[in-house]
């Protein structure tokens, strides 16, 4: 045991050990109901102080964290990574051109900037072979989440936490899961292994992404494997693929588990294996009715073992859930802050899919029309790139509405001006790249438009979350090319409806075309090379460079030019465009 190491008990026959880290926790007494104390006697942990018996000398003393960076006067986490010596944020429309775009959080592994700690990884008492993964995959620093729920589900505990999606939640439940798999018995030369971590999703999508994040953690832990099991396959395929090559780690769906266990010879006994239970999105697991198949799934499991439910929101059905799948003294851990509960669910939203050309006269039929419906309007609208951002604001500058653009090609000192102003008024339209997307509190914005595809299903979510903060209304809007419509189905669980493309007045179209011609060329040239560089970035849409060449002679022909600008070679070249017919360099 390493000095200012702990032992803080044992698991499966193997010690638990636990180094000092600054954790932010704070213990409290448990909430009573009336007529006596709750049957769960669940201790309430708020991230806000510090569990003391982790501290050196265990004082409980609070240590102060250092200060943290701020954007737009704003108290979030700025997290800047750097490629060959340049600032990522900084040169966003650069970077997009590139064709190199991330998150913008490496460190955190695509997760929100804002929710990051001060805490790292080798800080926290985790094995060489996990530790080695988590470098590998990028991640550095924890989020909020993982600084909190860590150290209680080290010690074995049942941890219910409330989580927003973005947060670091999936590492948060898979880390320490591995810890506990990587210390049981090898059981060699046996036909079907039992099943020691069982992690249920709600939705395929999901089920996937937590099965992809769990092989990048197993890097080094070679004995061990993940598997995934979900509905829209052939349930004889995946028996086929579990008894080829049978893994201890389970991601699966609630209905295609119940399948298994009722038609898969042997499932049920390798179930009997289980040392820790997951369910992730617990409100959405129930708010989809498998509350029943998650029942029996929980009795065909043993009783000793170690359960974590994540969730954004906590109502009433998951505690009951709590009440069948935990021990009474789980831990409640909530790192969801007041008024900064999800907000999809109190936001009208709708998509409109549309040929590039016709978005500008869309986009301004649709501004005008919540103008004059709404005379404190607060509108955001979200760009895919710092110079597609400039060239929208430019087009509806022409057009005389009331805007203001704020992206990270605009000086700090203006970023945050125009984002207190934008703050502090109403009757405004901020047009924006992402730097507004996250961990910021416009109140009272009543609209907010996403127009291209977002990067993922979370970035669309946290932009939405610009609107129906606090309890209020608010509407969401996203315009899309036809080409682009495969993004609906990241985003189909969160009641989304089409909208009929608008019939524009033909002398609107041509106010629009003489708008966008009065917008200087050298705005377009950069708009096109950021629009082109982050397209070719994105999976689906880049990866045939034929198609992406005419896609972006549409996007240049919706700025009003017969001819797509030059791009400079070494531009192309870092790209992977260098040579590609129908691209022109300069």
């Amino acid at each position: 045991m390493a000095g200012g190491d702990l032992l803080l008990g044992a698991h499966a026959g193997a010690p638990v050990l636990a180094r000092a880290v600054p954790c932010r926790l704070r213990l409290r007494v448990p909430a009573r109901r009336r007529g006596g104390a709750s049957p769960l006697a669940a201790a309430k942990v708020d991230v806000a102080d510090v569990v003391g018996r982790l501290r050196p000398g265990g004082d409980g003393s609070v240590q102060k964290r250092r200060p943290r960076d701020t954007e737009e006067g704003l108290a979030f986490s700025r997290v800047v990574t750097r490629r060959d010596g340049v600032d990522e944020e900084d040169v966003e429309g650069e970077a997009l051109a590139l064709g190199a775009v991330k998150s913008g959080n490496e460190e955190a592994g695509g997760v929100d900037g804002s929710y990051l700690s001060e805490t790292r990884f080798d800080q926290c008492a985790i094995s060489p072979l996990s530790l080695k993964g988590v470098k590998d995959a990028g991640y550095e620093r924890m989020t909020e989440v993982q600084e909190a729920t860590l150290p209680i589900i080290l010690q074995g505990k049942d941890v219910l936490a409330k989580a927003k999606t973005g947060t670091g939640k999936t590492v948060a439940f898979l880390l320490p899961a591995i810890e506990v798999l990587s210390t049981l018995p090898r059981q060699r030369n046996q036909l079907r292994p039992p099943i020691n971590l069982l992690v249920m999703c709600p939705t395929r999508e999901l089920a996937n992404q937590v099965a992809v994040e769990a092989r990048k953690l197993l890097k080094y832990h070679r004995s061990l494997g993940v598997q995934v099991v979900i509905g829209g396959t052939r349930l004889t395929q995946e028996q086929r693929s579990m008894q080829a090559n049978p893994c201890q780690i389970l991601v699966a769906t609630p209905g295609r588990l119940k399948d298994h266990l009722e038609n898969t010879p042997g499932f049920s006994t390798r179930l009997k294996g289980v040392k820790v239970l997951v369910l992730d999105e617990a409100d959405r697991l129930l708010d989809m009715g498998f509350r029943r198949d998650i029942e029996k799934i929980i009795a065909s499991i043993p009783r000793e073992r170690q359960t974590l439910l994540f969730s954004a929101t906590v109502p009433d059905e998951v505690r009951q859930i709590s009440h069948v799948a935990m021990k009474k003294d789980y831990r409640f851990i909530n790192t969801v802050k007041e008024g900064d509960e999800e907000t999809h669910s109190q936001v009208s939203q709708m998509y409109m899919v549309a040929p590039l050309d016709q978005h500008f006269s869309i986009l301004y039929d649709v501004l005008k029309k919540h103008v004059a419906e709404d005379a404190d309007y607060k509108v955001i609208i979200f760009c895919t790139t710092a110079m597609v951002t400039k060239l929208v604001a430019e087009v509806l500058s022409q057009l005389k509405m009331n805007i203001r653009e704020i992206h990270s090609r605009k000086s700090q000192s203006a970023r945050t001006k125009v984002s207190d102003e934008f703050r502090k008024s109403k009757g405004l339209i901020l047009v924006s790249s992402d730097v507004s997307a996250r961990g910021v509190d416009y109140p009272d914005v009543t609209l907010v438009i996403q127009v291209g595809i977002p990067a993922d299903r979370e970035q669309y979510i946290h932009r939405l979350g610009r609107t129906g903060r606090k309890g209020k209304e608010g509407q969401g809007f996203l315009l899309l090319a036809p080409w682009e419509k495969y993004f609906l189905g990241t985003v189909k669980d969160l009641s989304i409806s089409e909208s009929v493309v608008p019939s524009v007045d033909s002398s609107v179209e041509t106010e629009v075309k003489n708008a966008v011609r009065k917008v200087e060329m050298k705005s377009k040239e950069c708009a096109y090379q950021a629009w082109l560089g982050y397209y070719n970035s994105n999976k689906t849409i880049g990866r045939d460079k034929s198609r992406l060449v005419r896609l972006a002679e549409e996007f240049s022909q919706s700025m009003g030019l017969a001819v797509p600008p030059a791009i400079p070679r070494n531009i192309l070249r870092k790209m992977g465009l260098n040579n590609v017919p129908g691209l022109r360099s300069s």
